[in-house]
């Protein structure tokens, strides 16, 4: 009964995995392949098991996490971050970011979000059906306040948690676009603050939020050194630096290069120029224009 049961579950997640993400992220073209990516079985620890000291900590947690829905503008924000999307990501974190990003009027940096944002299901979904965790309001049997959510997800697994994966892995690329100290301070403990809404919301124990901070950090660590990848940062901080009228946030990527050497200078769409070139060009993290 027990492997009919385990057997049963998985099927449900492969079938749910499919259509977890919603929005526009769809439509970008991930860097990687689920094969070419790091196994994050292999690398994260296995969750703590129901009833040992280390689960502990996680019953702690969600006790933690049911006394934050009291607090009711906190509880509003978990309600938000629980819509798994790029709209999301742009919705709460673009005013941290000091910028609004639109298809139309940033489309460099709306592109390599919407591309990151691609990325993000193929780094957990594998390691989620190995573990075959059961949620916290699945073990607890209790509500959640996102209780249109909960069928769903109910025989999910929960570890790590998808979009602890998604929140911080999105931080951690706007604030290599934005790369002022204030602004990374607020992204990063923004994206903190999106994975611990899942433990507010009730769906995840705080190691699977954990675990998944750690496999974002890994994918995007993979995702730094995609070729495309280069090219794209680039023409966002550039057009960064354009929007925004900002100057030292535009740093030159590392790994672009051009025959005989690395690159320091760029044109404003981010790709490689030579000494010789006129016009607006990024020198050595700075935007100037060259007569």
């Amino acid at each position: 009964m027990k492997k009919l049961f385990v057997l049963t579950v998985a099927l449900v997640f492969c079938g749910l995995a499919t259509v977890q993400a919603a929005g526009d992220e769809k439509n970008g073209h991930a860097y990687f392949t689920k094969a070419q990516l790091p196994n994050m079985v292999n690398i994260l620890p296995a969750p703590p098991e129901f009833e040992s000291a280390r689960f502990v900590a996680d019953q702690s947690q969600y006790l933690w996490g049911k006394l934050m829905r009291l607090d009711e503008a906190r509880c509003e924000q978990a309600k938000r971050d629980a819509v798994y999307s790029m709209a999301t990501i742009i919705e709460e974190f673009g005013d941290i970011f000091g910028l609004e990003i639109t298809k139309e009027g940033t489309p460099e940096i709306y592109t390599i979000l919407q591309d990151v944002c691609a990325s993000c299901d193929s780094i957990y979904s594998d390691a989620k059906a190995h573990f075959n965790r059961l949620r916290p309001y699945t073990y607890y049997n209790e509500g959640t306040i996102v209780p249109e959510k909960e069928e769903k997800h109910r025989y999910e697994g929960s570890y790590p948690s998808g979009h602890t994966v998604l929140g911080w892995t999105s931080a951690l690329l706007l604030a290599d676009i934005n790369t002022s100290p204030k602004a990374m301070e607020g992204l990063l403990a923004r994206g903190y603050e999106f994975g611990q809404s899942r433990v507010i919301a009730g769906y995840h124990w705080q190691s699977d939020v954990d675990a998944g901070r750690m496999a974002g950090s890994v994918l995007y660590q993979m995702i730094r050194n995609h070729e495309r990848f280069i090219g794209q940062l680039a023409r966002a901080r550039a057009e960064f630096a354009e929007k925004t009228g900002g100057m030292s946030n535009v740093a030159s990527p590392a790994g672009v290069s051009q025959r005989g050497g690395s690159a320091q200078i760029y044109h404003i769409n981010g790709t490689p120029a030579s000494d010789n070139t006129k016009g607006i060009v990024i020198a050595n993290g700075q935007k100037v224009a060259r007569k």
